[in-house]
């Protein structure tokens, strides 16, 4: 017969048990315990909540995105209740009295139906539409912010990735969505991609039966768009920005330099209570102004349209802004064709459509790595750049921006002509010129206001700012006195790491290891870094102050102490 088991005593355990009430780990009660006491909800939640953000208005640009995409999930689930995703043909009895009797798809008559019969149909379809405008501008003025500003350095080039192809999705979910009313305007929105997919080389015509399920423009487009539009899209987009949002938090958020602000720490408000109460009110500042443009504001009055026929095109139509580049390429590039054999290559579709977009997000994904080669920069950074002091990538910015709104305002030629009464040719003419010859003088431009707003700082370190009082002299002479700055200013303007151009000669890395750069990396580097104006070293910082120009000793502490930065590899957080 077995022994019976002995009963352990409390004094025989490893780790005696505590109450979780005792120990200070127990926050919940009722549910909330019992998931507690399953998954550890508890320090989940404790680490959520004292979460640190820092608070910039720029910040918030990431946040509209955030918001509008939100929007636009709800709004989208009441507009899913009414459509019918359907290309079959039926005649029109609804409540709209001008196309009573018209043939049409189900799609569209859905679209007048959602429009006209639904209680706040409309001001739904508005407030969905310019949701998504909003979602790729603030989208788009987000990712300008993070490169403009630097935040796509290591450790972020995974998360600067993740938002290249959020941007490049929300093309495609913007796209799909204009064109599910199936009315004239975006039938001649699909008839343009059909003409991208045609002028694919070789596969080409495969493609577009495979898509459109036949020649254009089939019978079952809708429904596949209707399935991208509102499953397969918006699924990638949950997840990007899932991955995105846990990459921010496990990375921590990026700040402005300032006192106090280090490669190692970060300064601001805590997510609870601040940080929560800040952008919940946020959210509904978003969401109230979304509303109050779909009511005050007409936006895709598809019933001016009409139902779309392939026989006819509106005149003067232009995509929603995202893709107005795209178009305006189409507009201005000329009738280049190849006939090889029995095929006929359309570089003036290929080249402006499909290479374009294919040029852009490939040249956005991969300057994050490019800038590493060229600078030799591969230490952390969790301060950002001001723009000013790295010229180099602040022009490039502008330069392609410049291209973009270059490329944009092509799209409207027919416009441009007819509002300021001028030739069509006349405008695509300059318009083929003003495409590379106005990024070059932008470029240029901003290049030099920010050298010369590098040495502007450089002199306010050196003998303070500009006082704004105008003194006389006893012999009638004028003067401005400066003032010196304080410690905050002079830390924002002199923390900036001073880098060297590369040389191609045989040099030693920090670790002693003998390092060679190829000719062509020597070059680029010398272009990138070679007209920035130096930081001023600690012995000017000292004579500027026993000249008297600098008034108090905790500035040039403080100037004096970014001046001395080492270059060696930042310290992880």
């Amino acid at each position: 017969m077995a022994r019976p088991a002995k009963i352990a005593t409390a004094s025989e355990y490893d780790e005696p048990s505590v109450p979780p009430e005792e120990s200070g780990v127990r926050s919940f009660n009722g549910p909330a315990a019992w998931l507690d006491d399953r998954v550890g909800v508890g320090k989940i939640v404790k680490f959520g909540l004292r979460k640190v953000f820092p608070d910039h208005w720029s910040f918030l640009l990431g946040e509209i995105a955030l918001y509008s995409f939100i929007v636009l999930l709800l709004t989208g689930v009441f507009l899913t209740i009414w459509f019918k995703p359907s290309m079959a043909e039926i005649e029109y009895t609804g409540t709209y009295q001008l196309m009573r009797g018209l043939p049409m798809s189900e799609a569209f008559e859905s679209t007048l139906n959602i429009s006209f019969d639904v209680r706040g149909g409309l001001l739904v379809r508005q407030i969905h539409h310019w949701a998504a405008l909003l979602f790729v501008a603030a989208m788009t003025a987000h990712m300008l912010r993070v490169f403009f500003t630097g935040a796509f350095r290591k450790p972020r080039e995974l998360n600067w990735l993740i938002g290249v192809g959020l941007m490049s999705l929300s093309l495609i979910a913007g796209f799909s969505g204009y064109s599910l009313p199936d009315d004239l305007l975006s039938g001649t929105g699909l008839r343009f991609v059909d003409g991208l997919i045609r002028s694919i080389p070789i596969i080409g015509t495969w493609a577009e039966f495979f898509v459109f399920g036949g020649e254009f423009p089939g019978s079952i487009l809708i429904s596949r768009l209707y399935m991208v539009h509102i499953l397969l899209v918006p699924g990638i987009l949950l997840a990007l920005i899932g991955g995105h949002m846990a990459m921010l938090v496990y990375h921590k958020h990026t700040q402005f330099p300032g006192p106090g602000r280090t490669n190692n720490n970060v300064v601001g408000y805590p997510l609870f209570p601040v940080y929560m109460a800040k952008a919940g009110g946020f959210f509904f500042i978003v969401f109230g102004m979304l509303i109050l443009m779909g009511a005050t504001m007409s936006i895709n009055p598809v019933w001016a349209f009409g139902p779309y026929n392939p026989a006819q095109v509106t005149a003067g139509s232009q995509p929603d802004w995202y893709m107005g580049f795209v178009e305006g390429a189409l507009r201005i590039i000329p009738g280049w064709e190849s006939h090889w054999g029995p095929t006929t290559w359309s570089w003036n579709i290929f080249l402006p459509g499909v290479g374009m977009m294919g040029l852009l997000f490939t040249s956005l994904a991969l300057y994050p790595f490019i800038e590493q080669w060229i600078t030799g920069d591969k230490s952390e950074h969790h301060l950002l750049d001001r723009p000013r002091d790295v010229p180099t990538r602040t022009a490039l910015g502008v330069a392609g921006m410049t291209c973009y709104g270059m490329f944009w305002i092509a799209g409207g030629n027919d416009i441009v002509a007819t509002h300021f009464k001028v030739s069509l040719n006349a405008v695509t003419y300059f318009m083929r010129v003003a495409v590379f010859v106005a990024p070059v003088i932008a470029f240029i431009v901003t290049k030099r206001i920010c050298i010369a707003l590098q040495r502007r700082d450089r002199e306010r370190l050196l003998h303070g700012g500009e006082s704004g009082i105008i003194e006389r002299s006893a012999v009638g002479g004028y003067s401005e006195p400066h003032e010196p700055l304080d410690a905050d200013a002079a830390w924002a303007i002199s923390q900036q790491k001073q880098y060297e151009p590369l040389t191609a000669a045989d040099t030693v890395d920090a670790d002693g290891k003998p390092v060679k750069h190829s000719k062509l990396r020597a070059r680029l580097s010398q272009w990138y870094f070679g007209h920035d104006i130096p930081k001023p070293s600690r012995a000017a910082l000292e004579e500027a102050q026993h000249h008297g120009h600098d008034a108090e000793p905790s500035d040039i502490e403080a100037s004096t102490k970014a001046a001395e930065l080492d270059d060696s590899v930042d310290a992880h957080r």
